[in-house]
């Protein structure tokens, strides 16, 4: 004979179940969209690529704070590695003559980062530089670059000119100057450059918290370098 307590038992299991498959219904994430069609940044569309952070030509920099301009690029730098996207770094002059080469605050955090260097300013015209981009096989580019005018707009043009998108982190570049800063990102705009704040790329590749992958690891890129406040490791 059933009694009421292994009826209620049941029921209770019967309840617990129900609420699990109805919280992965309404709580699970949504399927990836196909990369080549998606029209926003993904891990599977996106490569990072960052060009002539160096200490001398970050000096030239006026319009922004170095240190902010620093933490925002890193802020991107770890949102690359989380979704392992490729990273490429780019610096010239460094076997040519002796330049400083890429800051080290950068290159530390991401060793596996591809790092062409040139001898060319523009680097669109440095082969080893094109091959690279090539080879990630992805169509969406997010470009930095120092100065905005000069090492970031010639590439930036050129890549659109190939067929790639390509996003511009404004925050995260700088120029000589506001007048040179501003009219290289309208020079870039003109074209069909798409410029972002840092922030956009971890919001857009991630894009549903139910991602549980990389929801923790995006979650504190945001309070580290957005809110600005101090994690415990």
């Amino acid at each position: 004979m059933i009694t009421m307590n292994k009826l209620e038992s049941a029921s209770r299991i019967q309840l617990i179940v129900f609420l699990a498959i109805f919280s992965l219904s309404v709580f699970s994430q949504t399927p990836d969209r196909n990369p080549t069609t998606d029209p926003f940044l993904s891990p599977e569309n996106s490569a990072l690529i960052l060009i002539d952070y160096q200490p001398h030509i970050l000096a030239g920099v006026h319009t922004m704070p170095h240190e902010k301009l620093i933490q925002n690029t890193l802020a991107l730098v770890e949102t690359a590695l989380v979704f392992d996207i490729p990273i490429i770094l780019s610096h010239v002059g460094v076997g040519l003559f002796g330049a400083k080469p890429f800051l080290e605050e950068i290159t530390s955090i991401a060793p596996k980062a591809i790092i062409i260097d040139r001898t060319n300013v523009n680097a669109w015209e440095e082969p080893a530089f094109v091959k690279a981009v090539e080879e990630t096989g992805r169509k969406k580019l997010i470009m930095g670059g120092l100065w905005t005018e000069v090492c970031l707009a010639y590439p930036a043009i050129e890549a659109v000119q190939a067929g790639y998108e390509v996003y511009v982190p404004e925050d995260a570049v700088g120029g000589a100057n506001e007048t040179a800063h501003d009219n290289a990102m309208q020079r870039m705009t003109q074209v069909g450059v798409i410029p972002i704040t840092w922030n956009v790329v971890p919001a857009e590749l991630q894009r549903d918290h139910a991602r549980k992958d990389t929801e923790p690891a995006i979650t504190r890129i945001f309070e580290k370098y957005l809110f600005h406040r101090k994690l415990s490791n």
